[in-house]
C-alpha cells in the first residue's frame, strides 16, 4: 500500500500563486468590453481593415454615418467638461441608473454646488420653494424658520448630507434640509 503524503506548505503557497498569476494573466488580456454606439462600432471596425484605401473608405463612410447620427439626434457627442457640466446640473436628483456619463476615468463627484435663487415661494405647508438660476427647484424638507426671507439674488449653497440629504445655507444663515424638486 503506498501511503499518501499531504504536499508541504510552501508547494501550496507556490501553486496558489501560480494559479492567481494565471488567472490574472488571464483577465488582463481579455479585451474591456462595454455599450459602443453602432454607429462608433462601425468606426471602430475600421481599425481591422487591412487594405490602405478599403480602409480609407471605410473610415469615409463611418465618419459620414456618425455625422449623419449626430445631426438627427440619434447620437450625441459629450466631451468630459460638458458631462461634468451635466452632473453639476443633475444635483440633487437619482440619477444612479444612468451610467452615460461614467466612461473613462472616474467621475467627478459633485458635493456641493452653488447658486442664485430667481424665484422664492411658500408652499401650502409653509415651507420655502426656491428656483435657482440654473433652472433647478429645491423644496425646504425641514419646518426651520430662516432669519432673513430668500428673495431673488439670495446666495444659496446646497451640500450632500446624511442618508441621500441635502442641506441649504441661504445668505449664509444656518442650513436647511431641501430636496430636489422635479416637474411643477
Amino acid at each position: 500500500m503506498t501511503a499518501f503524503r499531504l504536499p508541504s506548505p510552501r508547494a501550496l503557497v507556490a501553486t496558489g500563486l501560480a494559479a492567481a498569476l494565471a488567472v490574472g494573466a488571464a483577465q488582463a488580456a481579455a479585451p474591456v468590453v462595454r455599450d459602443v454606439a453602432p454607429a462608433l462600432k462601425a468606426l471602430l471596425d475600421c481599425r481591422g481593415v487591412a487594405d490602405g484605401d478599403k480602409r480609407l473608405a471605410c473610415y469615409d463612410a463611418a465618419v459620414d454615418s456618425i455625422t449623419t447620427a449626430e445631426k438627427k439626434g440619434d447620437v450625441i457627442i459629450v466631451d468630459r467638461q460638458q458631462a461634468q457640466a451635466a452632473r453639476r446640473q443633475a444635483f440633487g436628483l437619482d440619477l444612479s441608473a444612468l451610467s452615460v456619463f461614467d466612461r473613462g476615468d472616474k467621475p467627478e463627484e459633485v458635493d456641493r454646488i452653488a447658486g442664485q435663487v430667481t424665484k422664492a415661494a411658500r408652499g401650502a405647508d409653509g415651507r420655502w420653494i426656491l428656483t435657482l438660476a440654473d433652472g433647478a427647484t429645491w423644496r425646504q424638507a425641514d419646518d426651520r424658520a430662516l432669519s432673513s426671507l430668500p428673495k431673488p439674488g439670495s446666495k444659496v449653497e446646497i451640500r450632500k448630507a446624511a442618508a441621500g440629504s441635502y442641506l441649504m445655507n441661504i445668505d449664509g444663515q444656518p442650513a436647511i434640509r431641501a430636496r430636489r424638486v422635479v416637474g411643477p
